[in-house]
């Protein structure tokens, strides 16, 4: 009769089965992770190929064109010159007594207004001589005219008809004129005198501003010896310098028309102030440099001495202003900022494809902050403003409002054939 086992007996047989499924089961495990190491490393990697993003067009600024009338902006620089000055000189002899009152550098005086006075004493006692001369010769005269009488009387009682020649020495006819020259002489020189004394008087010829006095009072002067320097304050002029090209938009001054109107200012004047003035000729000479024309403006009532140029700022000799010339506008003209233009007189439009297209212009002006375009452009075409590093006829480009309107990623239209 057979026992069953012990169960200590029966343990280790169950150990052994447990330890025997584990291994085949790790073994399992690492042959299938060998397979699919094998398997991925067999296999080449997969890369989903897409097409190449459409490059990205420059983007620029474009501006729509339309012809109207316009005109230059034409400004200069010029200096402040008298339009008359005079250096009023003594036209008698003596000694200088005195200036007028008001007559120092920088006053204005009035046409007609006494600026020194000459000792008179001697032009005095030369007029009372040449009013004594010429009595005189009245009084001669009026005696020969009595001889001459006589001799007509007794020529007339003789009865005899003489020769022209004789008769006109029996007459006496040379002697009365003799007679009458010598009053004409001596009423010439009492004029003289008289006019010698007022002059005594130095007056202004017109008004003006006392420049400098050139004598000191008490200085002994003779004829022709220069006393005061005296600037008409009526009218100033401005000599201003401009390209040459500026005069094809300047119309000077003439009998029948007013010349272009100009603004001037200077930094020296209050902020915002400013004075009119007109173009007035164009000089004949270049500048030294040779460049410019020399253009003279006229400017009335410089100092503001007029209630109508009340608070106005006023010139000054020797200033240095800023003109601002008023251009005669001209139709059909088309104006461009000056970064728009490029060199050899062409402009960049943009056309209905968005793509670059090299157009030549007729330039009528420019400057550095305008073009004035007469001829090359048409109405709403577009012109490009912005640079460009290397511009080729044909390149897409874009626009802000292009590039708002066309879906992102989106390529530019093909050009056409």
């Amino acid at each position: 009769m057979n026992r069953p086992p012990h169960p200590s007996q029966a343990r280790p047989h169950r150990q052994r089965g447990r330890f025997g499924l584990g291994a085949l089961v790790a073994l399992l495990v690492l042959a299938g992770g060998l397979a699919m190491a094998w398997w991925l490393m067999s296999q080449p990697p997969r890369v989903e190929r897409r097409p190449a993003p459409a490059p990205v067009p420059p983007l620029v600024e474009a501006i729509s064109v339309m012809p109207r009338a316009a005109a230059p902006a034409l400004h200069g620089f010029g200096r402040v010159v008298a339009e008359r000055e005079s250096r009023l000189a003594s036209r008698v002899a003596g000694r200088l007594e005195a200036f007028a009152p008001g007559v120092v550098p920088g006053r204005v005086v009035e046409a007609g207004a006494p600026l020194a006075h000459l000792d008179d004493a001697d032009l005095g006692l030369a007029l009372r001589e040449a009013e004594a001369a010429l009595a005189q010769a009245e009084a001669a005269l009026a005696m020969e005219q009595g001889e001459q009488q006589r001799a007509r009387a007794e020529y007339q009682s003789f009865g005899r008809e003489l020769p022209a020649e004789r008769r006109a020495l029996v007459l006496r006819e040379p002697q009365l004129r003799s007679a009458q020259a010598d009053v004409e002489r001596a009423r010439a020189a009492r004029d003289r005198a008289r006019l010698d004394l007022a002059r005594a008087t130095l007056t202004a010829p017109w008004a003006g501003m006392v420049q400098a006095r050139l004598l000191g009072e008490g200085s002994e002067v003779g004829s022709g010896t220069e006393l005061l320097h005296l600037v008409d304050v009526s009218r100033f002029w401005v000599q201003a310098s401009l390209p040459g090209e500026a005069l094809a938009w300047l119309v000077p001054a003439s009998e029948e028309a007013s010349g272009s109107a100009v603004t001037l200012t200077s930094r020296g004047w209050p902020a915002g102030s400013e004075r009119k003035g007109e173009l007035l000729s164009v000089l004949p000479a270049l500048e030294e440099n040779g460049l410019q024309v020399q253009l003279l403006v006229a400017v009335e009532d410089p100092l503001a001495l007029a209630e109508a140029q009340r608070g106005a700022p006023a010139l000054r000799l020797g200033d240095v202003v800023r003109l601002e010339f008023q251009a005669g506008e001209r139709e059909d003209l088309i104006a461009l900022p000056a970064a728009a233009l490029r060199p050899g007189d062409e402009v960049w439009v943009l056309d209905e494809e968005e793509r670059l297209r090299r157009r030549p212009v007729s330039v009528l002006h420019r400057d550095d902050h305008q073009v004035l375009v007469a001829e090359g452009l048409e109405t709403g075409e577009r012109v490009i403003t912005s640079p460009l590093g290397q511009p080729r006829e044909g390149m897409a480009l874009r626009t802000a409002a292009s590039s708002a309107e066309r879906p992102a990623g989106a390529a530019p239209a093909e050009p056409r054939p």
